[in-house]
């Protein structure tokens, strides 16, 4: 089993995400031993923001092509590749300014690719990344998902969901730590709440286990 672990939280050490990415792959590691983990810190290794010079290759063109529109292009190649290559995603997202950091963003961007994540058909578009299972770590300062108010500002799992499922991926779990700003007893909460989602969420496996452990 191919695991991707993307981390995106600028914040280090004290990010709440990158706390629980971590605690997420320890515990897949240890519930699937063969299992083969990649990293990808986005802000360690952000890629640049999508602009003309990366996009020129996705609109056909193959000759002619610019060192800068070469180079932007060998990055989306690297990054979907891998991405393509991953049975498991896990992501850690926090929530800033009401949606993800833009090096996540960025990531996005990247594998947004006609004829490698989606395609247009004559019945609409389909996504090309199937089968895989996506576990987003979502931390949140505040509270967002128990009001109508809240959910209205939340720009972040919702967003994630809908892009992911343009590619695809139908199997988008959410392990959350909301709240995790507002005192030390909330945020122990958060975290004992969001530790309970991760034993549950590995135990249910990945949705194409049975294809992996036939391959196996």
């Amino acid at each position: 089993m191919q695991l991707l672990h993307i981390d995106s939280a600028i914040t280090g050490d004290q990010s709440v995400s990158r706390q629980l990415t971590a605690q997420i792959v320890e515990a897949w590691k240890a519930s699937h031993p063969a299992t083969q983990v990649s990293y990808l810190d986005l802000v360690a290794e952000a890629p640049a923001h999508f602009t003309m010079d990366a996009m020129a290759p996705r609109t056909g063109q193959t000759e002619g092509l610019s060192e800068a529109q070469q180079r932007e292009n060998a990055v989306s190649e690297r990054l979907v590749r891998q991405f393509l290559a991953a049975d498991v995603v896990v992501i850690g997202a926090p929530f800033y300014n009401f949606s993800i950091p833009t090096q996540l963003k960025a990531w996005i961007d990247r594998i947004a690719q006609p004829g490698r994540t989606f395609h247009y058909t004559a019945n609409g578009p389909e996504g090309l990344a199937k089968g895989k299972t996506v576990v987003v770590a979502s931390s949140r300062g505040g509270v967002y998902s128990t009001s109508a108010a809240g959910q209205a500002m939340e720009h972040q799992e919702s967003y994630l969901q809908t892009v992911l499922g343009f590619f695809g991926v139908t199997d988008v779990r959410f392990v959350r730590a909301e709240g995790v700003a507002l005192g030390a007893d909330a945020k122990t909460q958060a975290m004992a709440a969001a530790t309970q989602a991760i034993a549950a969420e590995v135990q249910a496996g990945a949705a194409n286990q049975e294809r992996i452990s036939q391959a196996a």
